[in-house]
């Protein structure tokens, strides 16, 4: 199974507020509706997100495409790192739509005195002065609305958490021509970006029981946690030839091919090694501790963060499950999806005899700048 992440190419917030204010090289996204009480009008903020298309196309015809399970078996998901949250008493909506056409990033911070309004904002696309969005904040230029509810994520004040949602039909949209015979008045492929902005019904909502704001890493944070657009996919393929499936849930693992450090632009095939930890006792002219076996094909892998303790890949079912062939258990990891000088650990998950058994043996590697 494969995961593979890709980073925005560029990002920024629109405030209703001050429509000419370019927040292009903030290190925060927000999406929100404000009442302060000094204002007479509800504040909004939205988000922009644009990941690079040549980026894209090239991991769909490349990578998937070429996988066991093809264009049929994959996902990608958008995913945004909460460093705050206020407002939220009661469920709120935040939801993924497709805007059209070019804009450009600006240099801009929300705190610059003066404002900069040297890119897109509220009112422009560009520089303030420039060519106005179709209507204010980029709302006449959504393409595709949230009609089944397939890009929308729920908040509230029991259920604050990073945003997660599968975006799959929007990529198809993104690279894909074809994408006009489901959604039309398809215009200029390749130039569409991310919206991110809560329903439509809680935008511009009066009163002050009415003020959700949450706010994101955007790509210009100096944490490790950007915007991603994670992409998943089935590479699986499980080949035993010869050997023994592991039947003991006393087992002995460890990984091979693993030299410690891996360049950001590296795929890695990691060798999982697997034998009984307490061997039955048999006659053989070779030694039973270095006679591999194979696990089941219910074993995934996981990566996370070492410093923080996170996953950056989690255990999961369809997607990280680990193949087999002749010589044992394997699996690959795209290196670029990860953020380069931080070291990660990788965490094996397998079932065996109806025990589910974690192995976390300091399985440790590091990402380097290539």
């Amino acid at each position: 199974m494969a995961v593979y992440k890709i980073f925005p190419d560029r990002d920024a917030t629109l405030y209703s507020a001050y429509p000419n204010m370019n927040t292009g090289d903030d290190p925060i996204l927000e999406v929100s509706n404000l009442n302060p009480a000094t204002q007479n009008s509800p504040r909004v903020a939205r988000a922009l997100i644009d990941f690079h298309q040549e980026e894209i196309q090239n991991i769909i015809d490349t990578k998937i495409s070429s996988s066991i399970g093809g264009l049929t078996d994959w996902k990608v998901y958008l995913k945004l790192y909460l460093a705050e949250a206020s407002g939220l008493n009661q469920e709120h909506k935040i939801e993924v739509r497709l805007i059209s056409g070019s804009w450009e990033n600006g240099s801009g911070r929300y705190d610059d005195k003066p404002q900069s309004t040297n890119g897109v904002s509220w009112n422009w696309t560009d520089y303030s002065g420039s060519k106005a969005w179709d209507t204010l904040g980029g709302g006449g230029d959504l393409r595709i609305t949230d009609t089944e509810g397939q890009f929308t994520q729920s908040f509230d004040s029991r259920n604050v958490r990073d945003i997660n949602i599968e975006v799959k039909d929007l990529v198809d949209v993104l690279r894909s021509e074809d994408a006009i015979v489901q959604y039309g008045n398809l215009l200029d492929v390749g130039q569409d970006t991310f919206m991110v902005k809560l329903s439509g019904s809680a935008e511009f909502k009066s009163g002050s029981e009415h003020q959700p704001q949450l706010k994101f890493f955007s790509v210009d944070t100096n944490t490790i946690y950007p915007p991603q657009l994670e992409f998943r996919w089935n590479d699986f393929k499980y080949e035993t030839g010869s050997l023994d499936e592991i039947n003991t849930s006393d087992i002995f693992l460890s990984i091979d091919n693993n030299p410690g450090t891996f360049y950001s632009e590296s795929v890695n095939r990691f060798r999982v090694n697997v034998r009984p930890e307490y061997p039955v006792r048999t006659f053989k002219t070779s030694s039973v501790h270095t006679t591999n076996h194979y696990l089941p094909t219910s074993s995934y892998y996981a990566i996370k963060d070492l410093d923080t303790n996170e996953y950056v890949v989690d255990f999961d079912k369809s997607y990280t499950k680990i193949s087999c062939d002749s010589k044992g258990n394997y699996f690959d990891v795209y290196m670029n999806g990860l953020q380069p000088e931080r070291y990660y650990k990788i965490l094996l998950q397998t079932t065996i005899s109806g025990s589910t058994i974690v192995k976390d043996e300091d399985y440790i590697f590091k990402v380097i700048n290539g």
